[in-house]
């Protein structure tokens, strides 16, 4: 094991004290959840593996509830102090420290004003809670974009990972922007550190499309984005224009009208073969204390081949028999039909499973972490990653969607399954996206090619 592996993997399955572990047991409020939302989102934009990913939801919680300082923490983890800065500087928890000392610094006269105000906000969300109000509430982003996203929640219907994607591509654009038309002047701030709330409708206005094209540009050359990225952030700026244009009544002239995404080139899916796929499960350490539910997770994307979304929200109540009722793709429920395979891995996981420390809330889920919380997306991804390392595929960037692909794959060679009912089986909406399985089997090439009598001259 490499020294990368063993300091990626330091933090997983923590084990703390009893009394950290108590201050680790509170209930997150809505407020909580969407801050470290954000704080996760701070940490992928990253673009690295720092290694702290497992820890972050914990950091949240002694920073900002109990208030911990840095030497505690630094206790806490077995690590410096100077560390523990630059993870907080990382994820953007420093920040809101920054900004809470700078309110107790406020003299008496600015502390009255702000309890006036702090009482307008409380009355206001009394009233809002009262009548069944929700708003959509998003720091540090203008209000167009905030209005954009919540068209696309309420009206759209949109996913909450679409919707996050949406967010981080635009908030990206406008950043790029402010530094772009030089109204960054500090050299030292970090990217993810500018402030785009002050952006207004006069700047979006005077946004041209040879501006979108120098973001491409940068995204390409300085985010090291290819023609995927560039294409998901061409279809953002594309939407939140035409919102602006049509919806919002912003803008009159749309700059992505004549905006192109970049090419993209079909490629045939990468897939784990039938033989790998054995491999796969029957490596899993069996005196692991989560094989049986990592063995689930390999068992559940391999058979029905699902998203890794759709497999992190999977709730007890919605298993009936040999069917699983899921929530896909644009929050489009789905039934999924589970086999001997699959209602075995999962009554087998059932029998071990422990959620007598989990929150009410968090029961419902099938699926749990060591921390007795819903097993989340990058846990899944780490997991994957380690079990197809340790059956010996390396050559490859083996992810979860890759296990979708193999379950495609294999039930479409294997299992002689017409595109139409593949299409159904992975919730996609145009049959086009399901015809990339229909590729020829390199076999079947190699076979074509032996056959030609000439083949043996």
């Amino acid at each position: 094991m490499s020294n990368m592996r063993k300091i990626t993997y330091k933090y997983k399955d923590f084990n703390y004290s009893d009394d950290v572990n108590r201050l680790l047991n509170v209930e997150l409020t809505n407020k909580d959840k969407k801050k470290i939302h954000l704080i996760y989102s701070n940490y992928y934009n990253l673009g690295v593996d720092r290694g702290y990913e497992f820890i972050i939801e914990d950091l949240y919680k002694l920073v900002e509830i109990h208030k911990l300082s840095t030497t505690q923490l630094a206790e806490i983890y077995d690590t410096g102090v100077r560390n523990i800065q630059i993870w907080l500087k990382e994820l953007g928890i420093s920040r809101s420290i920054k900004k809470g000392q700078k309110l107790q610094k406020k003299n008496s006269s600015s502390n009255l004003n702000l309890k006036s105000d702090e009482n307008l906000i409380s009355t206001s969300n009394s009233l809002m809670n009262k009548y069944g109000i929700e708003k959509l509430e998003i720091k540090n982003l203008p209000q167009s974009i905030v209005d954009f996203l919540n068209y696309l929640e309420t009206i759209k219907g949109k996913s909450p990972n679409t919707i996050k994607g949406y967010e981080i591509d635009l908030s990206m654009f406008f950043k790029f922007l402010k530094i772009y038309k030089g109204l960054v002047t500090d050299p030292s701030l970090e990217f993810h550190e500018i402030d785009i709330k002050d952006i207004d409708n006069t700047f979006i206005r005077n946004i041209k499309l040879t501006d979108i094209y120098a973001f491409l540009s940068f995204a390409e050359k300085q985010r090291n984005n290819g023609n995927y990225a560039r294409a998901r952030k061409v279809a953002a700026l594309k939407s939140y224009f035409k919102f602006l244009q049509g919806k919002a009544k912003i803008i009159e002239d749309n700059p992505t009208l004549d905006l192109e995404s970049p090419k993209i080139n079909k490629r045939h899916p990468i897939y784990l073969t039938l033989d790998e796929s054995l491999n796969l499960l029957s490596s899993l350490d069996e005196k692991s204390k989560n094989y049986y539910r990592d063995y689930c997770i390999l068992t559940l994307f391999l058979n029905c081949g699902m998203r890794l979304s759709e497999l992190c929200g999977i709730k007890i109540d919605k298993i009936k028999g040999d069917t699983l009722t899921i929530i896909g793709k644009g929050n489009k429920e789905r039934t999924v039909y589970l086999n001997d395979a699959c209602i075995k891995a999962i009554n087998n996981y059932l029998k071990v499973r422990d959620d007598s420390k989990c929150l009410p809330g968090d029961k419902e889920y099938l699926l749990l972490s060591s921390r007795f919380k819903p097993i989340n997306k990058r846990t899944v991804e780490l997991l994957v990653k380690k079990h197809i390392s340790n059956s010996g595929l390396t050559d490859e960037k083996y992810t979860p969607h890759k296990l979708r692909h193999t379950a495609a794959t294999l039930m479409y060679k294997h299992g002689n399954v017409d595109i139409r009912s593949l299409q159904s089986i992975l919730g996609h909406e145009n049959i086009s996206t399901t015809q990339i399985y229909t590729h020829v089997d390199e076999e079947i090439l190699r076979d074509a090619v032996n056959s030609n009598p000439l083949s043996k001259v």
